[in-house]
């Protein structure tokens, strides 16, 4: 019968530790297991990892596809219940009203309002985007909607310039 006093490993599950430098009786005398001269043989060794002895490495070989566009920011998601409870009837929402009130945290890209929950107060949003099913809410407790882009990244503003305007 298996109890706590007679618990034992599964065979093969616990082997001893490699104890290196310990004379030849051990089987890893003389050298260590680290084989004669070289780079690997010395102490303070260490490899960048993906190293590959000068190789071209495997990342580099690979080919690239498609293109991150690092000024490029998704639309953050907000909820008709979440602003039930954290606006009060009359309240312009913003994105900056957003952020003030710790609902959002950046709204680089332009906040989008969702239609999860229901609304009863007459609010004003003025977004970047909103789905079908918030606008009617909204619209049906009398409220209304002001859709408006975020300012361009600077990756957008620059694309013009520097290109002559002579014609």
């Amino acid at each position: 019968m298996l109890e706590l006093n007679n618990l034992r490993p599964a065979p093969g599950s616990k082997r001893r530790r490699k104890r290196v430098g310990r004379g030849p009786s051990s089987g890893n005398g003389k050298t260590s297991g680290r084989g004669h001269k070289g780079q690997k043989a010395r102490s303070g060794y260490s490899q960048r990892m993906g190293f590959e002895g000068g190789q071209m490495p495997l990342l580099r070989r690979m080919p690239k596809r498609g293109f991150h566009h690092e000024q490029q920011y998704p639309l953050v998601e907000v909820n008709l219940d979440v602003l039930e409870r954290h606006f009060e009837s009359g309240a312009d929402v913003t994105a900056e009203a957003l952020v003030a009130k710790h609902l959002v945290k950046g709204v680089k890209g332009g906040v989008k309002v969702l239609g999860r929950g229901e609304i009863t107060k007459k609010l004003t949003l003025k977004v970047a985007a909103i789905s079908g099913s918030a606008r009617s809410k909204i619209e049906a407790a009398g409220g209304s909607v002001e859709l408006h882009q975020p300012a361009p990244s600077r990756a957008v503003v620059r694309r013009g310039q520097g290109k002559s305007k002579e014609s």
